[in-house]
């Protein structure tokens, strides 16, 4: 078994856009995706389970054995969206290819419009105020999102894009899938949440598919988070990476 799907419901579907969270970099696409899917009380329609997946479980609120998946959502309304959601990704390179595909065949079925990847960039320091780049398959796709908060000018500014988040969107270009990418900037640590860049993300697609979020909801998070984190910083050991290359903002993984 490569990949399990199971179906929970067929929604009646019009070109929807889909949108991908998953965990990475300061899990800030996973925060931002997951925020939305609560937000707008999306439904789960099916669920994928995989070998390929980490070969660890988790336990849940009910102190029981949940194994990894990851979740589709939709929300019906003028216009249709489908949900990528979870707590995991494929383990490597092949398995990250097979899965895209999957996805991508998935949505085709559904008659897709386009494709939104969110994931965040690593960076030395928590940033005051979080940039969010933007890269796409084409530009016509960059010049709908574009905004004065979305940084499309993203060339030397991050390598390579690595994940479901990128591949995702390099595949979508090959099946004539309009396909773009938010990142938004993040402390480059495994134990921090990037709530801050993904309320910046959460802005734009706010604005730009009139979601109607709350995002008064995350603020008193992100008061919480980044008091604790004054206080445990200092004390976590630093990233493998130099602050000369963070700092330049030259990776991004997941």
């Amino acid at each position: 078994m490569r990949f399990e799907i199971k179906q929970i419901s067929k929604p009646d579907l019009k070109r929807p856009v889909l949108i991908e969270g998953l965990p990475g970099i300061g899990n800030v696409g996973k925060i931002a995706a997951d925020f939305i899917v609560d937000n707008l009380k999306a439904k789960k329609f099916l669920e994928i389970h995989s070998t390929t997946f980490p070969h660890s479980v988790f336990v849940n609120e009910k102190n029981l054995i949940d194994m990894p998946r990851i979740e589709m959502y939709y929300k019906k309304g003028k216009q249709d969206f489908i949900f990528l959601v979870g707590d995991v990704q494929p383990l490597n390179e092949e398995a990250c290819y097979e899965f895209c595909n999957l996805i991508l065949e998935l949505f085709q079925k559904y008659h897709g419009k386009e494709i939104i990847t969110l994931g965040g960039i690593g960076m030395s320091r928590v940033p005051k105020n979080p940039s969010v780049y933007c890269t796409a398959n084409n530009q016509n796709i960059i010049k709908k999102y574009k905004t004065k908060a979305l940084n499309s000018e993203i060339f030397g500014v991050v390598g390579p894009i690595i994940g479901v988040t990128g591949l995702l969107v390099g595949l979508s270009g090959k099946k004539n899938i309009s396909a773009i990418t938010l990142l938004a900037q993040t402390l480059g640590h495994p134990n921090y949440f990037g709530i801050k860049g993904a309320r910046e993300i959460l802005k734009i697609l706010d604005a730009k598919l009139n979601l109607k979020l709350d995002l008064n909801r995350l603020d008193k998070e992100i008061n919480n988070i980044e008091r604790e984190m004054k206080e445990k910083l200092p004390k976590l050991p630093q990233p493998k990476v130099s602050i000369a290359d963070v700092e330049k903002e030259t990776t991004y993984i997941g």
